[in-house]
This record gives structure tokens, sequence and C-alpha cells, in this order.
């Protein structure tokens, strides 16, 4: 929900900053998503005054304006307004400024032969209404030179989550009275007028679905004027809550929902038939609403109707035929209770979400009927003008309070916290709550405002009390563990595992668990020269020797796929590789492998054959889980000599200086495939985990935490001729390394050689991601990152293309 910090203050008298404000609401369970300050969208913008118009010499429809800015000479504007004339007052945006509604940077140009120094600005452009058939005209004693951010009192605007429970804080008054409660301000009761009406009501209006509809009031207001908009303060409020200003009767009851959390609905009374009933719906009937959809019906929703028809899905959203349009003069107010469960039914039958149903299936103020009608009557009247008539009311609503036993000493059982028992009385005063201690007990009879659906008993007003007094002054006590429950056993590297598995899982890729033991010929392929363990006993030859590598064992497991008809294998296994250490001593070797192989992508119209793993597939996997384990891959250098079961020219390792080798990746060589029996091309990934530095700390394993950047991110392309022989990945790290604050990544997107480029180099273009920091980049600043990126690029050789 969203709501101005004027808005706020109409209910609120406080002088609390716009953090203070925000803190407290999330202090006391509203939580603030978000705050939006319109003054900066209308920074640049002014109070003017046309002191002369005159006709454009090239353009019939244009005029050339002299405007008093209040700071120096007066400038002269070229303007298109039909309203535009000598002596008014108006908005103008100054060159600098940016157009709100549609990101235009305003500049000092020439149009049709004329110079024009910003553009006096309409409604529409600065997204304060629709309006857009002429400029802004502002009263005689707008102040010129004034801000208009100023002027129009731009009020910063918070955007609030109010959770399910709460339908009291789903209008502004709400939120200024839990404020109040919480020591912020003064709450500030708002007066109901009292309004009789002339004469009764002709048209009859009842109830007769009482289960869902157990309250109907309404009136008529005759004489109604809606071609005028509705007063700018009302529009300036509803705008903040990201309401689009409609007409003045639609935009009342908007207020009246917004200010109060109270849906209301008016009628255009020469659209309706005979009586106005609330009732339960004919199986099949249809209704066209609001929102131009046709929606069926059956017997278990609550409509309004009349003679003719349906004309509202009660409590959700009202009839497209009947609504008040600029013509209507005669108007039927309807305020009322709907039985929330029923709300929600239709709703989710209906597929239908609306302000009101939000409001309505959480559960409105039942007491509040009288009241804001008397209110909405008085907006209509005061807006449009028009003859209220008396009040029908057709049913009551269930608005009996509430009693509740509460014991204060609850609170610090239940809540952790001790509160005085005097402060816990105040702080139910100031939620509306009235309580008296009951005579010769420590109890205190609570009554609760019918508002307040969520009270339920003791334990609720227990909340209500910590919330208040502050939830962070309840003290963090861990839990007792209770004799015989075991203590964490995992070990860094279990959670490591663990975590990887969850990581590849989430990659795509399939959990293999393959044999630890493989005949001779297989283990010695990938021995690299190590000492393997080779049972003298084994259970059969083809488990002869301990595995030295993973890669065997899944590539045995993708050949069975295949030769069962499978496209294609994504697997992989965590698990350990055995070697024979000095002295005959066991080494394990902790690894995760992975193996791709078949086909990437299907074949299909727009990729023809489809597409086929490759070195750089494998690469993707073994830096991305290489991430997920905490390594700094920002670091790692890729060299080559991943093993003679690789290809040469398609793997190669990841390493942290030149020893430390956290991975090889690549495509396998072809006679690693002809040893396993394998048709076409199969890539792999060997990540050895105990090769992994622990993080600094003791943590051993980094816990992945994501913080979203507070700017928007700058990218700046660089294409660079290098000399062929350079890998691509050489200039990324020097690129990389040029800002190492400011650029937070670098990828090639594009590598071309040929016509255009000389022989023996090759064009390799890299896109930047730059980050700012506290404050957006400046140009100086970007060109001398970019300065910094082509200076390092040469020292590869690179120079930057023309």
């Amino acid at each position: 929900m969203k709501f101005s910090l004027e808005w706020l203050k109409y209910f609120l008298d406080t002088d609390a900053s716009v953090a203070d404000i925000a803190a407290a609401l999330n202090r006391i369970g509203h939580e603030v998503e978000g705050i939006e300050d319109p003054a900066e969208k209308l920074e640049g913008f002014r109070v003017a005054k046309v002191l002369t118009a005159a006709k454009h010499p090239d353009a019939d429809k244009l005029q050339v304006l002299t405007v008093d800015t209040g700071e120096g000479d007066p400038l002269q504007v070229v303007c298109g307004a039909p309203n535009a004339r000598a002596g008014m007052k108006g908005v103008l945006g100054l060159p600098g400024a940016v157009v709100p509604a549609n990101g235009m940077e305003l500049r000092k140009s020439a149009i049709r032969g004329v110079e024009s120094n910003g553009m006096m600005c309409s409604v529409r452009e600065l997204e304060l209404g629709e309006e857009h058939d002429g400029i802004i005209e502002l009263p005689e004693d707008a102040p010129v030179g004034q801000t208009f951010a100023e002027y129009h009192d731009a009020s910063p605007i918070f955007d609030v989550a109010i959770t399910p429970n709460r339908p009291d804080c789903m209008g502004v008054q709400g939120i200024a009275r839990d404020l109040a409660a919480a020591g912020l301000g003064t709450y500030k009761p708002i007066d109901i007028p009292v309004l009789e009406g002339e004469g009764a009501c002709p048209v009859e209006i009842r109830t007769d679905d009482p289960e869902g509809c157990p309250a109907f009031y309404g009136r008529i207001i005759r004489g109604v004027d809606n071609t005028k908009p509705s007063p700018e303060w009302m529009q300036r409020r509803l705008i903040a809550a990201g309401q689009r200003p409609i007409s003045a009767l639609v935009d009342a009851t908007n207020y009246l929902m917004l200010a109060f959390g109270r849906p209301a609905h008016v009628y255009d009374l020469a659209k309706l038939s005979g009586a106005v009933v609330a009732r339960r719906a004919k199986n099949g009937e249809t209704v066209e609403a609001l929102n131009e959809k046709t929606y069926t019906l059956d017997d278990k929703m609550t409509v309004i109707a009349d003679d003719n028809g349906v004309h509202d899905i009660a409590g959700i959203m009202g009839g497209e035929h009947s609504g008040a349009t600029e013509g209507t003069t005669d108007v039927l107010l309807e305020i009322a209770y709907f039985d929330p469960e029923r709300i929600g039914v239709t709703g989710r039958k209906l597929g239908l979400a609306s302000d009101a149903r939000t409001r309505f299936e959480r559960g409105v103020d039942p007491e509040f009927l009288d009241d804001g009608l008397a209110l909405l009557t008085d907006l209509i009247v005061k807006t449009c003008g028009g003859t209220p008539t008396e009040v029908v009311r057709a049913g009551e609503p269930p608005a009996k309070p509430r009693k509740v036993e509460f014991d204060p000493s609850l609170t610090r059982r239940l809540g952790g916290v001790d509160v005085d028992e005097e402060e816990q009385s105040r702080i139910l005063d100031r939620l509306g709550f009235l309580n008296r201690k009951v005579l010769d007990s420590n109890l205190r009879e609570v009554a609760v405002p019918p508002r307040r659906h969520d009270i339920e008993g003791p334990a609720d007003l227990v909340e209500e009390v910590v919330r208040i007094h502050g939830i962070d002054e309840v003290e963090s006590t861990p839990l007792p563990r209770r004799p015989g429950v075991a203590l964490p056993t995992a070990t860094p590297l279990q959670q490591a595992e663990r975590k990887l598995r969850r990581a590849a899982a989430a990659r795509g890729l399939n959990e293999a668990i393959t044999w630890s033991f493989l005949p001779t010929a297989e283990a010695e392929h990938f021995a690299d020269g190590a000492q393997l363990w080779v049972l003298d006993n084994p259970i059969s030859e083809d488990m002869k020797a301990m595995r030295p590598s993973l890669i065997p064992g899944l590539l045995s497991a993708a050949k069975r796929n295949a030769d069962r008809g499978s496209d294609g294998a994504r697997l992989f296994e965590i698990g350990r590789r055995y070697f024979r250490g000095a002295n005959g001593a066991s080494d394990e070797k902790p690894t995760l492998g992975v193996v791709l192989s078949g086909e990437k992508t299907a074949r299909g119209w727009s990729n023809g054959k489809g597409a086929k793993f490759d070195a750089y597939d494998a690469k993707a996997e073994a830096v991305a889980l290489l991430e997920a384990a905490g390594a700094p891959v920002g670091n790692l250098m890729v060299m080559g000599e991943a093993g003679e079961q690789f290809h040469p020219g398609q793997s190669a390792t990841l390493r942290l200086g030149p020893k430390n080798v956290l991975a090889r990746f690549g495509a396998l060589h072809p006679n690693t495939l002809k040893a396993f029996d394998i048709d076409g091309s199969v890539v792999a990934v060997e990540i050895f985990l105990d090769a992994i530095p622990a993080k600094k700390g003791g943590g051993g394993f980094a816990r992945a935490t994501y913080a979203p950047p507070a700017l928007q991110d700058v990218t700046r392309d660089f294409a660079f001729l290098v000399p062929a022989e350079l890998p691509a990945g050489d200039l990324v790290k020097a690129v990389r390394g040029a800002d190492k604050k400011a650029i937070v990544d670098a990828r090639v997107f594009d590598v071309f050689a040929g016509q255009g480029v000389p022989e023996g180099h090759k064009s390799v273009a890299v896109e930047v991601v730059l980050r700012p920091g506290e404050k957006t980049f400046t140009d100086e600043e970007i060109k001398a990152i970019s300065d910094k990126i082509v200076a390092n690029a040469a020292k590869q050789g690179a120079e930057l293309r023309g």
C-alpha cells in the first residue's frame, strides 16, 4: 500500500522525519518496501510567468513566449499549447530537466528556426494526471521562481506491505493510528459530517442474502456535476497511492477506500430499474465488470442487482453498464458489509482481483458504514454538488465488540519482555482497546474494537503490547538443548559436498553413484603415472583397481544410457579418488566429476541438427560449481595440461597460481572415447575439492549471500585487435584488472577474423559491466575507467579498434 507523507499527516500530528517514520513502521510490523521522493522527478521545474505570447513566424500552431523565471533575464520558450497566453502562470522545465512522463532531457534548441530555452509543461508530462490539452495553469498567487516540487508539496511516498491479518491498516487512517500508538505523534480523529438528507430515498434498498451481505446502506444524491475533475489535493493523494484519477465521483470512492480502508460504490441512478438488492446470483447469470470482461456467476456468489439483472459482483467489482459517466446527474451510493469468506471464494472462482476484494476478504470495519457513507456523501457534495436523501439501512452489521480477559503478566511469559502494567494499559488504549481492571483481580477486561478481526484471545493482546513496546526489546534466548540430542557433526568438507550436490542438481545435472572399482586398463588410462591400489582378490576382473578418477565410472554410465536409446547424459558424482601414498599409505582425494554427452539441444526447425556439448560447456560447469564451492573464481588462471585423457586443443585446467590445480575440463580425447567404446563427442569436468582453499576465518565454506546493488549497472563494449594466438581469457583478465572496484564483470561476446582484420590478428569484443558505488558515474569517471581498460589491454598486445 502506498501513501504520501502529506496524506499521513492528515491523520497524524508528527514532526518525525521520513527515516524515523520508516523505522517505526518496520518496528511495529508494517514492512516498508520502498520510499519514493517525487521531488526528485520534478527537479529542474519551477513556477514561471508568461510575460508575452506572440505567433511563431513559421508555424501556425506555435507561439513564442517570453517567460519570467524569477531569476535574471526572461527566457524565450516556444510552446504549442492552445491555452498559453500572456499573464498566466505555469510550470517551466529548464534545460537539463528530465520530463517524468517520457524521460526526455530538455535542452536549449531551435524549433522552426526560433530558439527555445525549455518547455512549458502539461499535467500529463509531469505525471500529475491525464490532462494534456494544454499547459498547467497555476493560481495568480503562485510565487514566480519557486521550485515546482516545493510549490506542489511533492511529499515523499511510502510503500508499505500490510500483512493479511491487519485489514484495519489497509487505509492511511489505520497506519496513523498504529504510529501514534508507537509514540510517533498524536492521532487526529476525523470529524464525521452530519448530513441528514432531504426526503426519503425513493429507491428500495434491501439485502436478501443476510449471510453474504449482513448490512447494505445507501442513499441517493440528485443534481451532481461529474464533468469537473476532483480537487487537486485529492488527485495528488490518489496519484501518490498509485491510483489514476478518473472522475470526481469515482475518485471520491477511491479516496474513501485508500484513506479509511472502506470500499464503496457509486451507481448511475438513471441506469437502475426497480429495487436495488443484495442477493445470491443465479446459476449462469452473467455480468460485464468494470474491467470490460464478462463473468459467469453461480448461486454461491453474492451480487448487487436490480429488476433488470446483476450490476455488481458484491465486494469485488462493479458493473460496466451502471457506472457513473460525465453525463451522470443522479447517483445511488452503496456501502455494505460483505462476508469475508464469501468474497474470498467468489474472487478465487472468478479469478478476479481488486483493491475492494483485498480489503473485504480480510475484513473491513463493520462499524464504519454510517461514518463511511457520511464521509463519501460529504466528499461528493463538496466536489460535485447535489442534494442527498436520507439514508436507507438494510440489515445490521456484525459490530458487537468482543471482550477478552487479559492478564498483564502474560506479556513476560509469552513475549519475553518486561512491560510495566500501566504502560501495557496505555498501549492498549492508544490502539483503541477499551480496558479496565477487574476488581479484586490482576485481570483486565479488554473490549476489542470490531475493526480488529485478528484479536481472538490474550495471546493476541500480548503481541500488540510487544509490537508497540518494541520487538527489538525482546531478548534473544537460545532454545535449550535437551539431553541426548546430538551436537552437529558434519565437517566443513561434508557441508561443502552437500552444497555442491544442490548446486549441480540446480544446474540440471543428474547425480550418479558408481563403483569405486574399475577394470585395471581403465584405471591405468586415468592414473597419470600415479601408483594404483590393485586388489589381490577382487570380486571380478572388472572391479580390480580402485579408481584414480571419477570420469571412467561416469563414462560407463553414459554409455549404458546411450545403449538404451538416451539422447544424452548430464551426470555428476561426488566421491573419492584413491592412490597409494608414501610408504603404502592410502591417499583419498575428495572429487566432483561431471560428464556431458550426446545432444545439448534437440534438433528443430530453428537450429537444424541441434547442438552438441563442447569445451565451453564444460568450462561453464566447472566455473559455476567452483563458485558454489566458495572458490575465488575471479582469480582463476586458465592453463593447459589437462591430461592425456583430454583433447589437447579443447581442454584446460583452472588454477590458483601455476601449481594449485582446482579443476580440469574439456573434450575427451578420441583415444579415450575409443577405449570406452563411445561414439560421438563427450566433455568432462573434474574438480579437486581438497585443492579449494578454505575460507579465511575458519569457516571453510563460503555462505552465499545476496545484496542487490543500490544503483543501476553501466555497460560498455570494447573491440580489440589482438594477436591470433592470445587467449581471450587473458584479455578478459586484463580488462577486469583495470579497475577492480568499478568493474564487476567482463565477458567476450564476439570473436572475428577475416576481411578488415590484419593477418595474424583477430577482433575480440568484450562487454564490461561497471557498478557505481554511492553515486552514479560521471562521464569523466567512465572515460577514466575506459582509458585504464585500454591501457591494461595494450599490455597483452591488444589495440582498440577504430
